[in-house]
């Protein structure tokens, strides 16, 4: 197991950044401020999202919308070893096209998919 992996961090309302931190569940449960859940991407099986389970409930801010869902809270990219499951540092091409994938334009895309959800909540209950 790697002791130290560079990962990315990805805060609500912020880009994403590099860090190098300890592979221990005690860090990552720092970063995410909770039990750590494991969440896939569809378009890559090389990576895992590394968030709060409790996000949702917790009241944590939305982060980012990923497809499928929106995940809230911060949260951790990490490479993910097919052969052992262990988490591992993302490769320099990772780093360049998860900054891409969690950029700007994907803060404004979130923030107007939440919107549109709560219009459509709010038609609803009327």
């Amino acid at each position: 197991m790697q002791r130290k992996i560079k990962v990315l961090i990805v805060e609500p309302d912020k880009l994403p950044y590099e860090k190098i931190i300890s592979n221990t569940l005690r860090d990552k449960q720092q970063i995410v401020d909770g039990y750590i859940e494991y969440v896939r991407l569809l378009e890559d099986d090389s990576v895992v999202l590394i968030c709060n389970e409790e996000g949702k409930i917790n009241g944590s801010k939305y982060n980012r919308d990923i497809g499928y869902d929106i995940i809230a809270g911060t949260f951790i990219i990490v490479r993910e070893n097919p052969d052992d499951g262990e988490d591992r540092s993302l490769t320099n091409e990772q780093i360049e096209k998860y900054k891409e994938r969690f950029n700007e334009e994907s803060i404004e895309k979130t923030i107007q998919k939440i919107l549109n959800i709560k219009m459509h909540k709010n038609a609803v209950d009327l």
